[in-house]
């Protein structure tokens, strides 16, 4: 359980576990062990070394790199500072990069060596940024973590924290195609932390092993980590998804709970030697951030044999909104399609378009009010007005609530498409394919897709006399954008379906993948 009253910030986590279990396991990564003892002194030199370079309360600190143990040094380290953490999405391209990069104002950067070479494109656009810091060596001009940390002083820094500090900074797409940047706060994760310790899926025992699998970059990726270190357990942490290494990894250190999107639960079903694998340790399995299928959410129980747990929320909210508690999972309930119920102090409603809550059944926009709704986007007061009101923070997403209070997602009042836990948004898309040869007009939608719950598609309207190929749209768009975002499908319309105004129907360009499936939105 977390001690809420022993670490009500971040920034007291490492040093309570180090307190309380100094020689004990805190993180291993690829054979290496951190101890909470180590966890503790390395956060302060971190914190330290930030505070040498001039890094000043609220300073945007950036990482770059896939999951690594030492995103946790660094992430406390800042917080100890009193900077934020701003991990960014490692499969963006260059200028999407140094967009975040630049709008965070981001003074230090943590890279890892895959990112080396955009680094050093970008880098001369970035005028805020102080100093590189590798995490792999092989740069003379760059200083290498390891050195740099173990340089500094290991005592803590002793900076006077606030609840509203910003201690992590994550960027949401926009419908727009600019990023935004969403400011979580200490106050965000200490109401997190209380209601997460009322819930069963959260609630581990120390010395318990979790599996950290998902990105750092990624609210739920981080919290893992987080979550772990808070109760005194165990985070084995994976640099990316690799279907073998999980199930080597769960019998060899008795997971007990894991957190995978249901493209990794998918991947790990269809592995040839999954019923061979010892699942005895895992207990608990949350999943969420794209749809699942009722068929494999089944299997899944039956192989596991453990206590699933459906999330449901977003990065604006730290992850937080719904849960489908493990029993409402027998399918005697009805209630696979559901998302759950709300956290214990959440108020989540079904709202109509004054705002005015839905009765039951009735399909509306979902609002989530709670003490984790996030801050604010930075910099941008006007998103944050038009998203937060009143408290509620207006996720975009559409759904209803039954007659038991069980929250069902419909469809999504924006458009956005969440492909393998990844959101993505159509105006970008179709932005990266204007201007390819031949496009005359284009309309990007997502369509179900068995391994990635939902696949963007073109929808493309060819010039007059000409005939470009599926190929050369996907490959002109992979050009601009990150591949996870470019269409893996072009299908050809004579002429986009559009309202009076002008603007596209995408609900009726939807209309013909989806017909016949009951969920459509995870």
């Amino acid at each position: 359980m977390i001690d809420i009253e022993a670490m009500p910030y971040l920034v007291d986590i490492p040093r309570v576990q180090a307190e309380r279990r100094p020689d004990a396991t805190a993180l291993w990564f690829e054979g290496r062990t951190t101890s909470f003892a180590e966890l503790e002194k390395r956060t302060n030199q971190v914190a330290n070394g930030l505070l040498a370079l001039g890094i000043q309360p609220g300073d945007r600190i950036g990482y770059l790199a896939k999951n690594t143990d030492v995103y946790y040094e660094m992430m406390f380290g800042a917080a100890k500072a009193r900077a934020v953490m701003n991990g960014v999405n490692t499969r963006l391209a260059a200028p999407e990069v140094k967009f975040i990069l630049s709008d965070a104002n981001a003074k230090v950067l943590f890279v890892g060596k895959e990112f080396y070479g955009m680094i050093d494109q970008i880098k001369a656009e970035l005028p805020d940024l102080k100093r590189i810091i590798t995490l792999d060596g092989d740069r003379e001009d760059w200083d290498f973590y390891p050195s740099w940390r173990d340089s500094k002083k290991a005592g803590n820094p002793g900076l006077k924290v606030d609840g509203n500090d910003d201690v992590i900074q994550l960027y949401t797409s926009g419908t727009t195609g600019l990023p935004k940047g969403v400011q979580l706060t200490n106050d965000n994760y200490l109401a997190w932390f209380r209601q997460a310790s009322l819930l069963e899926w959260s609630s581990y025992e120390a010395g318990e092993a979790v599996m950290n699998a998902m990105p750092q970059f990624h609210v739920a990726g981080v919290n893992v980590g987080i979550l772990g270190a808070a109760q005194g357990a165990k985070t084995v942490i994976l640099r990316e998804i690799d279907p073998q290494l999980i199930l080597k990894l769960i019998p060899e250190h008795r997971i007990v709970h894991a957190f995978w999107v249901p493209a990794v639960i998918l991947m790990l079903t269809q592995q040839p030697n999954i019923r061979e694998v010892d699942f005895s340790s895992l207990k608990q399995v949350f999943y969420g951030a794209s749809p699942i299928s009722e068929a494999l959410l089944r299997q899944a129980v039956e192989i596991m044999d453990a206590r699933f747990t459906q999330l449901y929320g977003l990065t604006e909210t730290v992850g937080a909104g719904t849960f489908l508690p493990p029993e409402a999972h027998d399918p005697v309930w009805g209630k696979l399609r559901s998302c759950g119920v709300p956290w214990p102090g959440a108020v989540v409603r079904v709202v109509d378009g004054e705002g005015k809550p839905l009765p039951t059944g009735e399909v509306g926009e979902i609002v989530i009010k709670a003490g984790f709704v996030m801050k604010g986007y930075w910099n941008r007061a006007d998103a944050t007005k038009e998203s937060v009101r009143d408290g509620f923070f207006y996720t975009g997403d559409a759904g209803y609530f039954d007659e038991d209070g069980f929250l069902f997602i419909h469809d999504r009042v924006k458009d956005m498409i969440v492909s393998g836990g990844e959101n993505v948004y159509p105006a970008e898309v179709e932005n990266a394919i204007f201007g390819a040869p031949g496009v005359a007009d284009v309309a990007v939608i997502g369509v179900p897709d068995e391994k990635w719950g939902e696949a963007v598609k073109a929808i493309v309207v060819k010039k007059p006399g000409e005939n470009p190929t599926p190929d050369q749209i996907i490959a002109w768009a992979k050009e601009r954008i990150a591949g996870y975002k470019a269409p893996k499908s072009v299908d050809f319309i004579d002429a986009l379906p559009r309202n009076p105004s002008g603007k596209i129907l995408r609900k009726d360009l939807r209309e013909p993948y989806w017909k016949g499936m009951t969920r459509r939105v995870g």
